[in-house]
């Protein structure tokens, strides 16, 4: 059964959160477009679309960021890399408005700082998203900067409860989160059993040992070797999913859209439900919302499954916000859960009453 004095109970756990992040930092830039003040170029000949707003955020590890800020987790680390750009100043600074640590987010001169370039046409029924634009390294990351980011890494390990892994960039080696680094954030999580390390990776899910995943569907498919891709049902979600626990050796949450998720060990799945919402709903940073939730919840003594159905509150709230990559604060979070149907509940492996006391 569930009770709202145990989410109380776990949201007042987050101040005392230590966490640290690492991974690929982006900045997200919202471009507004008004379609009637276009001009014609005049060396051109072609349309000047003019932009009238801009919005910028911290984006891919840093949604994350943000996340974990606004439900009030307590000490916040970041390592990373972006560039020493007018990107990177505005990234910066909004990470640094989040009241995050940025001593070893490093600042690299030869690099861009990755960013989402989103154009939004502004129409009378709101604003659409047009073609993005995608600034990303295309070269390895350098190996001193590997060294920096791997000391860093050493040096936080014993003094936080959480290492998220934020592995976005598509091309191997590219990122931060590069195969040696993989290597020794297995060997970190090893040696550092009381704290918990936790992997979302686009591309590379099932190359990560020792640590959570949290692979959506398809990426779940691509590390299996499975060729149903997003096409993959939950029944062989929760087998792939085992599969995957026992080669890593711990836990994996597989998210299911609006199906929810699923807890796996490697000789069991538990199904979390999504929380109902209705309207219109956007997906982007939906997975970044829930990998925050799960591990403040989980770091604060909740259960695996009710660590997942916690990701899912969070996100329940993420995607409702438009046009942006939001986040969910704790009074939010109460203000959902009064919300959800008083007959609806959880399956008994999934109560917010598996929150340890203390």
């Amino acid at each position: 059964m569930m009770r709202q004095e145990h989410l109380r109970d776990l949201l007042g756990r987050f101040p005392r959160l230590r966490l640290a992040v690492v991974g690929d930092f982006f900045l997200d830039q919202y471009l507004v477009i008004d379609p009637a003040l276009a001009e014609t170029s005049l060396e051109t000949g072609r349309t000047c679309h003019q932009v009238v707003a801009r919005r910028c955020s911290p984006g891919a590890a840093g949604t994350v960021v943000a996340n974990l800020a606004a439900l009030g987790a307590g000490a916040i680390r970041l390592v990373g890399a972006i560039g020493d750009d007018g990107e990177g100043y505005v990234l910066r600074r909004g990470l640094q408005a989040l009241g995050t640590c940025l001593d070893d987010l490093l600042l690299l001169p030869e690099w861009f700082t990755p960013t989402y370039t989103k154009p939004m046409r502004r129409d009378p029924a709101g604003e659409c998203e047009l073609e993005r634009l995608d600034h990303k390294n295309r070269a390895p990351l350098p190996a001193a900067v590997e060294e920096r980011l791997i000391a860093a890494l050493r040096r936080l390990a014993p003094q936080v409860d959480a290492v998220i892994i934020a592995d976005q960039v598509s091309e191997r080696n590219c990122g931060v989160i590069t195969d040696r680094v993989r290597a020794v954030l297995a060997d970190l999580a090893a040696a550092h059993p009381t704290a918990l390390f936790f992997a979302d990776s686009r591309e590379r899910i099932g190359e990560f040992r020792g640590v959570v995943t949290k692979p959506n569907r398809a990426e779940l498919a691509r590390a299996l070797g499975s060729p149903a891709g997003e096409a993959l049902d939950s029944a062989e979600a929760g087998t792939l999913g085992q599969q995957l626990a026992a080669r890593t050796g711990q836990p994996v949450i597989v998210t299911l859209g609006a199906e929810g998720s699923l807890v796996c060990s490697a000789t069991e799945t538990c199904p979390i439900p999504a929380v109902p919402v209705s309207g219109p709903v956007d997906p982007v940073g939906a997975g970044d919302s829930t990998t925050a939730g799960i591990v403040c919840a989980r770091c604060a003594g909740a259960d695996w499954p009710a660590a997942a159905f916690f990701g899912n509150l969070v996100a329940s709230i993420t995607v409702q916000k438009l046009g942006m990559t939001g986040t969910a604060s704790p009074q939010e979070l109460l203000e959902q859960w009064g919300r959800i149907p008083e007959r609806w509940d959880l399956p008994p492996c999934a109560g917010l009453g598996g929150v340890k006391p203390g």
